[in-house]
């Protein structure tokens, strides 16, 4: 069944993200704690420079986005972010990453990625390549999820805000769906960590070429 109603799923969405990062982030840091981390054990896999470098960057944009103050063409926008992405997924595909000298391109991608999280939380295509390229591969998982956690809540609220339906009793029956989901996730994540870094990149970069496809598919024939 497909219902074209944002304000359905992305409540869902939202707070099943909310859950699943905070146990994702929670668990990790408790098995290192475990392994003898100590005090340092969040920053083991959480890369915070990335994160205070992104989040400045971000969340202007992110509040424009969830308030509507500047709405663009969500054609146009989609586009741009597929074609975008595509290009990073292709290079990643072939072994040879795209990347603008000096990283003068990130910061265009954030604050976009902010903006385009404010209005549909589709920011992960425009995000990943910058946080992949900034980091150690082990890392890449837990911050993101630490930046989509504090990104995700602004949107959160703005919905309580504005009386939007959270859909609550529907997240009961739909929590054991997503955490099979998620657990497939983290095992396949698993696996890419313990792979090549090239095969890390090729993996990424095919997933990411998925979903852009498939958007712009979605654009052709709409």
């Amino acid at each position: 069944m497909v219902h074209n109603a944002p304000l359905v799923f992305l409540p869902l969405i939202a707070v099943h993200l909310l859950f699943f990062s905070s146990l994702t982030i929670g668990l990790a840091h408790w098995r290192s704690r475990r392994a003898g981390a100590g005090g340092e054990a969040a920053g083991g896999t959480v890369n915070r420079a990335f994160l205070r470098y992104a989040l400045p960057l971000m969340f202007i944009p992110k509040l424009i986005g969830v308030a509507g103050v500047i709405t663009l063409p969500a054609d146009i926008v989609s586009g741009f972010i597929f074609a975008l992405v595509s290009i990073y997924a292709v290079s990643y595909i072939l072994d040879r990453p795209f990347q603008v000298r000096g990283g003068r391109l990130d910061p265009w991608l954030l604050m976009l990625g902010g903006y385009v999280s404010g209005t549909s939380l589709i920011a992960a295509p425009l995000v990943v390549p910058v946080a992949a390229s900034r980091m150690p591969k082990e890392q890449v998982r837990d911050t993101l999820f630490v930046l989509w956690f504090l990104l995700v809540a602004v949107k959160l609220i703005a919905f309580v805000i504005g009386g939007v339906d959270l859909q609550w009793q529907h997240h009961l029956w739909l929590l054991p769906c997503a955490a099979a989901g998620h657990l497939l996730g983290l095992r396949f994540h698993a696996y890419t960590l313990r792979a090549e870094t090239k095969v890390f990149f090729r993996v990424l970069g095919v997933g990411l070429l998925a979903v852009s496809l498939a958007g712009l598919l979605r654009l052709a024939v709409a």
